[in-house]
C-alpha cells in the first residue's frame, strides 16, 4: 500500500524488515514501525500479545467453596467462584448495545445528516485508505474507544465518557445477568441442596448467606477486571478491540477447560 510516504506492507512484522532493508535511516525506520497510525504496528501488536496472556492469568483466580454429600459419606468437592464470575456476557450485552447504536446511528445519518437529533446521535466520516466509517461526534463518538494514548491526551473528556460508560454498563449487565441466569447467591444454594451437597461446618440455612460473601463481589469485581482490561487494551491501540480479544481468550479458555475435564473424567475411569 501507498499512503504517502512510499510502498510499505500493511502487516506489522513484515513491514519491520521491510523498513529497515528500505531506509537508510534505521532509527526512523524502527519509529515508523512501531508507531505508524495507517496500518498496524509493533505496539498494536505486542499489547495485543500482552492483554492476551493477562486475561489467561486472570481466568486462574477463582475460591473453592468445600462442600460434601449429605447421603454418602466421605464424599466431599468443591464449587469453584471464579474472578471472571459472569464470564464475557458483561461484554457480550455492552457490544450487543453499543452495535445497534452505532447501526442505527449510521443509519439515520445517511439519510438525516441536517437533522439535530441524528447528530447528538452519531455523527460519521468516511476513512479514505479502508472506506469504512467512524464516529466524529455526538453520542456515538463517544461511547467509542479511543485509539491511542494520544487520543486520550488529544481528547480527555472523550475517555473519561467512554470509561464511564463501559464501567456503569457492565457492572449493571454484570449484577442484571448473575439475577437472570441462576447463578444468584440463592439460585446456587438451592442447586447445591437439590443434589443433596452442603457446606462443612455450615447449617442449610447459612448456605446462602455464606455464598453471598463472594458471589456478588466476584461479579462486580471480575466485571470491573474485564472493564479495564478492555479499556487497556482499546487505549495501548490493541488489534481487534480489547473487547473481541476479551471474548476471544475466554471462548477458547472454556473449551479448553471442557476438554481438560473430559480428559480427567477418562483417567478416572481407566
Amino acid at each position: 500500500m501507498n499512503t504517502g510516504k512510499g510502498t510499505e506492507f500493511e502487516g506489522a512484522i513484515i513491514s519491520l524488515f521491510h523498513l529497515l532493508i528500505s531506509k537508510s535511516d534505521k532509527v526512523y525506520a524502527l519509529k515508523e514501525a512501531f508507531y505508524r497510525q495507517n496500518a498496524p504496528n509493533l505496539t498494536a501488536l505486542f499489547a495485543t500479545m500482552l492483554v492476551f496472556f493477562v486475561v489467561i492469568y486472570f481466568q486462574g483466580f477463582r475460591i473453592d467453596l468445600a462442600v460434601k454429600n449429605m447421603k454418602v459419606r466421605g464424599q466431599m468437592g468443591t464449587y469453584p467462584i471464579k474472578l471472571f464470575y459472569t464470564s464475557n456476557m458483561p461484554i457480550i450485552l455492552q457490544t450487543a448495545l453499543v452495535s445497534n447504536l452505532y447501526f442505527f446511528s449510521q443509519l439515520l445519518y445517511k439519510r438525516f445528516k441536517s437533522n439535530m437529533l441524528v447528530n447528538l446521535l452519531g455523527q460519521w466520516q468516511e476513512v479514505e485508505y479502508s472506506g469504512q466509517s467512524i464516529p466524529v461526534g455526538g453520542i456515538a463518538y463517544y461511547i467509542s474507544p479511543p485509539q491511542s494514548f494520544v487520543d486520550v491526551f488529544g481528547d480527555p473528556i472523550h475517555a473519561l465518557f467512554y470509561m464511564s460508560f463501559v464501567i456503569i454498563s457492565c457492572a449493571l449487565f454484570s449484577r442484571t445477568w448473575i439475577d437472570v441466569s441462576g447463578s444468584s447467591s440463592r439460585d446456587v444454594a438451592k442447586q447445591l441442596k437439590d443434589q443433596q451437597m452442603m457446606m462443612p461446618g455450615f447449617r442449610d440455612s447459612d448456605m446462602e448467606r455464606q455464598l453471598n460473601r463472594y458471589i456478588p463481589t466476584a461479579a462486580a469485581f471480575g466485571g470491573a477486571c474485564i472493564v479495564a482490561l478492555t479499556v487497556v487494551a482499546d487505549f495501548l491501540g490493541a488489534i481487534g478491540s480489547g473487547t473481541g480479544i476479551l471474548l476471544a481468550v475466554t471462548i477458547i479458555y472454556q473449551y479448553f477447560e471442557i476438554v481438560y475435564k473430559e480428559k480427567e473424567q477418562g483417567n478416572a475411569l481407566f
